[in-house]
């Protein structure tokens, strides 16, 4: 999430557990070792029941967000397993350890060796981050002047890789509020009615793959992209544009066909139509120049 200071991009990132599907018998297990491990399990309880949600400092090191120690120890992404890690202010963390996200995003594991013993943790979590635009938090903002040049804005938005870029499936731009939309006393949809969507899609995607390995559309493979992510000829010429005019490497191409995915089976479809690959690719904004 990319917005000014006080738009609300820390608040999303709180409210997101509530929408997301409850932790299975097993899951809880899951959750539950990894706390037990690393020593932050409560004496009164036995079982995780809630998604756990975690939030550490830019001044985190790379073994406290991966795990290490002389003994190997969960870091931060682990805890986060089949939860939520937000990274706010995502540009002050340090280079390495941003870098350090990278293999177990993809892989949703993480191996740490020392030298007389190597450990593995798991880490499927679902990455949020924030951060603003340029240094002053403004540019592009309606209402504050940002005071920033070009190339500082620049190397602000250059501290995040590239290669670490393509593995974030959304790129929201959040502007901030006008003071009549906060005052309005018309409240929005709740998180029950968009959880039990969520649920739906879930227990549609569990059904599609039929494993208990796989449970949703961001864990598919090669092999099941092609198989669950097939497009017609309109949606290919979409992402042939796309390709063209914002250089996308062949990972941010399978990201977008699976969001699409994800965005039909929100609207029950069997089919992704060329609607939902062009939702998919305007939640790619930092793929493209903001200055």
């Amino acid at each position: 999430m990319v917005g000014p200071p006080g738009s609300g991009k820390s608040m999303l990132a709180k409210r997101l557990p509530t929408i997301l599907p409850d932790l299975s018998f097993d899951e809880a297990i899951e959750v539950t070792k990894v706390f037990s491990i690393a020593g932050f399990l409560n004496r009164e309880e036995t079982l995780m029941a809630v998604r756990p949600f975690r939030s550490p400092h830019h001044t985190i090191s790379d073994a406290g967000l991966v795990g290490g120690g002389q003994t190997p120890r969960p870091g931060e992404i682990s805890l986060a397993h089949l939860g939520v890690l937000f990274l706010d202010e995502l540009p002050e963390f340090k280079k390495n350890v941003l870098e350090a996200l990278r293999q177990p995003l993809e892989d949703g594991t993480i191996t740490i060796t020392r030298s007389s013993v190597t450990a593995s943790f798991p880490a499927k979590f679902m990455l949020i981050a924030a951060m603003n635009p340029c240094p002053c938090g403004y540019f592009g903002d309606r209402v504050r002047t940002c005071h920033c040049s070009p190339q500082q804005i620049r190397q602000y938005q250059s501290k995040i890789s590239g290669p670490l870029m393509d593995r974030i499936d959304l790129h929201i731009e959040v502007p901030s509020v006008k003071y009549r939309a906060l005052s309005d006393k018309e409240t929005g949809e709740s998180s029950m009615p968009i959880k039990e969507r969520v649920n739906k899609a879930r227990e549609l995607q569990k059904k599609r793959f039929g494993s208990d390995d796989i449970v949703c559309n961001a864990r598919m493979t090669e092999k099941q992209i092609q198989e669950f992510c097939q497009i017609g000829e309109e949606a290919h010429k979409l992402i042939e544009m796309a390709i063209e005019k914002l250089g996308l490497s062949a990972r941010a191409v399978n990201r977008i066909l699976k969001v699409s995915r994800t965005i039909a089976d929100l609207e029950n479809s069997s089919n992704i139509e060329s609607v939902h690959v062009a939702e998919a690719i305007q939640y790619r904004s930092l793929d493209r120049s903001l200055i």
